[in-house]
């Protein structure tokens, strides 16, 4: 086979010259994500010192949270900025913006993946109501994630009576793609990959900018032999490609049909998750999904929520969502969050962002870090570190019904569980809900003024955004109101007239045995 395209992994390194705007697809478990080229920018820099004063660019947070992904480009040197939507991903990355070593910024993340098209198509950027009144507006952060980030990428406009952002478009050098199977031509397909994510908004946005296209694959194909409809990348957008035989599909798994979509997983042989306080609040979150709805799953503890609803038996009376670009079936949770399996359709990122951004779904479940006495709630800086929100700002922005899940108070917390209830045997020393947030990730009043139904649901209690703020609307079996609740929190919510019990079968071993929304 003769392909004039293919070049190795070092080449491909070489061609990025310093001060060049380096943008790299993939999401951050590893799903379609060219990490030979990482491994090999890494080893590069490190021989040779170069390429420097780079401006790299990621959609999604890109790493393990530990030693892998663009925690490998912790490097002084090789970065004059970064611009990502979550660097808790990459936490040695994440160290040297808290150290002010180089300019980084943290937008949407479908506000990244859209803006992709607008670079594509040669416009000024992306005009959206996300982010309005959070961090990412100028009037707060803008986005800035350090003292020494001073250039603003975004500011507000008004049009045709109304306030929205843009977010600035910039061109790409450099875009590094990831797919299954290129032919002699360069043509890429995907049908090994658990997320498409933008692979060809990407490239059009560089090729479009005057830059050059470098496709990962994990093998080739002769010329003709792929069929039309699979690729994804046509070979006229492709400048170079490179062979890496060990690319794995996420960071944990080599090749699963599921994920791929290839085999649809039966139902069996998965034990039932522990019960356990992560447990009990997704299952208090799904009570509030009703058949049929089309949800949203965030990070963390929502991302149980799907496991929870297979292990009832109710993915079917559901249709669950990921923003990478599962539509229905079975989220998966933990560190390979953003796969799935027996979906209905797995589409473009950008595609589901529109989706998200015009208010598509019924209802989302995401985590929470704080939460304020006016709803607000921040997700994407705590714990003293420098992290992001992902997709949140996007999801939160105009979805009707929003539950927010995370324990009352973590660092140390120790519960008992029992069909009886809870009780708090080690109460955590860090309370999350406070005076006011650290920064805000959803602004509570502006949810107030769009009518969205919000509720906070936490190992122990459950709240709701009012008029006058937030609510305590439910508590669990066996918890004291003011020893348990009250006191743990740095502002005191009104306390319903009619205090409900939360529903007991969130406690109980063995499945609830209810339908959603029941």
């Amino acid at each position: 086979m003769t392909m004039t395209k293919l070049i190795s992994v070092r080449q491909a390194v070489e061609l990025v010259a310093d001060g060049k705007t380096l943008l790299i697809g993939g999401s951050g478990a590893g799903h379609a994500l060219p990490q030979r080229f990482i491994d090999e920018l890494e080893t590069v820099f490190k021989e040779i010192g170069h390429p420097r004063d780079l401006t790299t660019v990621r959609v999604v947070g890109t790493g393990d949270f530990a030693d892998r992904g663009f925690s490998q480009l912790a490097l002084p040197g090789m970065h004059k900025r970064t611009i990502g939507s979550n660097i808790g991903n990459e936490p040695r990355l994440g160290a040297m913006v808290e150290a002010n070593e180089l300019e980084a910024y943290s937008l949407p993340q479908g506000v990244l993946s859209q803006l992709m098209r607008e670079i594509a198509a040669g416009r000024p950027g992306l005009l959206t109501h996300v982010g309005l009144g959070t961090y990412v507006d100028p009037r707060q952060t803008g986005g800035k994630q350090n003292s020494r980030t001073t250039e603003d990428l975004v500011e507000v406009v008004t049009l045709r009576g109304r306030e929205w952002l843009l977010y600035h478009a910039f061109p790409i050098d450099v875009a590094v793609i990831s797919g299954t199977t290129a032919d002699e031509d360069g043509n890429i397909t995907m049908e090994g990959e658990a997320i498409q994510a933008e692979m060809l908004a990407m490239a059009m946005a560089a090729r479009n900018s005057g830059g050059i296209v470098i496709a990962q694959v994990r093998q080739l194909a002769p010329r003709g032999t792929l069929a039309q409809r699979d690729v994804k990348v046509p070979a006229a957008l492709v400048n170079y490609v490179y062979v890496d035989p060990e690319q794995w599909q996420t960071y944990i798994t080599r090749d699963s049909p599921y994920y791929a979509g290839r085999l649809r997983k039966p139902v069996a042989g998965d034990p039932p998750l522990p019960l356990d306080v992560r447990k009990i609040i997704a299952r208090r979150s799904l009570l509030e999904f009703k058949p049929g709805y089309i949800c949203n799953l965030g990070f963390g503890i929502s991302q149980l929520i799907g496991r929870v609803a297979w292990e009832e038996g109710l993915t079917d009376q559901l249709v669950l969502t990921v923003e990478q670009g599962i539509f229905g079936g079975v989220p998966v949770a933990g560190n390979e969050g953003g796969a799935g399996f027996n979906y209905q359709a797995l589409i473009d990122q950008p595609d589901m962002f529109g989706f998200y951004d015009g208010g598509g779904l019924d209802i989302a479940s995401l985590s929470f870090a704080e939460v304020d006495a006016a709803g607000n709630v921040n997700v994407h800086s705590f714990e003293g570190r420098i992290r992001g929100p992902g997709g949140f700002p996007n999801i939160s922005a105009r979805t009707p019904r929003i539950n927010f899940v995370g324990t009352l108070t973590a660092q140390g917390l120790e519960l008992d569980i029992s069909p009886d209830g809870v009780r708090v045997k080690t109460e955590g020393t860090l309370p999350k809900f406070v005076e006011r947030v650290r920064e805000v990730s959803f602004n509570g009043e502006l949810a107030r003024e769009r009518g969205q139904l919000v509720r906070y649901i936490t190992d122990r209690a459950v709240f709701a955004l009012e008029p006058d703020g937030v609510v305590l609307t439910e508590v669990a079996p066996g918890i004291d109101v003011e020893r348990d609740i009250l006191a743990r929190m740095g502002f005191k919510p009104r306390v319903a007239e009619q205090l409900k019990t939360i529903d007991p079968r969130v406690y109980a071993a063995g499945p609830m045995g209810s339908e959603a929304g029941a």
